[in-house]
């Protein structure tokens, strides 16, 4: 049906680093999953947080370009739209959901780093690819990660004078 929609919208926490895989075409394949607090009251009509968890895929160039940077506690924003996959176990019929991203969106630092405003001090994950010459595909290895280093504290525009304001050209002819 030409009227039907199926976009979704989400802002959470990796819940673990991703995982990358290739298709037997090459296309990167990442894989996660994100937590989302949603609050609602309890039977005492006091507000508590419930997170949900959603599995969320990811491919070609953009996912192979950001997987280094998804790690878990890592917050993300997500737009994308719902799948469902069917199959049979032992005879009996299952379904998934997942999120298949079409844009993600760094947003600030992980939940552990020590930041603040947007921790984009953070070294990305390292990850190397080694090829399978056997047949032809690329498989993941991870080495233990680094300890990140701190963002500074120092303020860059401190002792900058902005008395005059953006506006005072002076005697100078405006270049436009």
């Amino acid at each position: 049906m030409a009227g039907d929609l199926n976009v979704v919208t989400l802002v959470g926490r990796l819940t673990r680093d991703s995982e990358i895989r290739y298709s037997q075409r090459g296309e990167a394949v990442v894989r996660f999953s994100v937590a989302v607090n949603r609050r609602k009251r309890n039977a005492d009509g006091a507000w508590e947080d419930e997170a949900n968890f959603f599995n969320c895929v990811y491919f070609g160039k953009s996912a192979e370009g950001i997987n280094q940077y998804l790690s878990k506690g890592r917050q993300v924003a997500i737009n994308g739209e719902l799948r469902q996959n069917r199959y049979e176990v032992e005879g009996q019929s299952r379904s998934t959901i997942e999120i298949f991203v079409n844009n993600l969106q760094l947003i600030g630092g992980s939940q552990n780093s020590q930041g603040g405003r947007g921790d984009y001090s953070e070294q990305p994950r390292q990850n190397s690819y080694q090829r399978n010459t056997q047949n032809d595909s690329r498989t993941q290895v991870r080495p233990q990660q680094q300890a990140r280093p701190q963002m500074p504290t120092e303020d860059p525009l401190a002792g900058v004078d902005f008395s005059n304001g953006p506006e005072n050209y002076g005697d100078d002819p405006i270049p436009f």
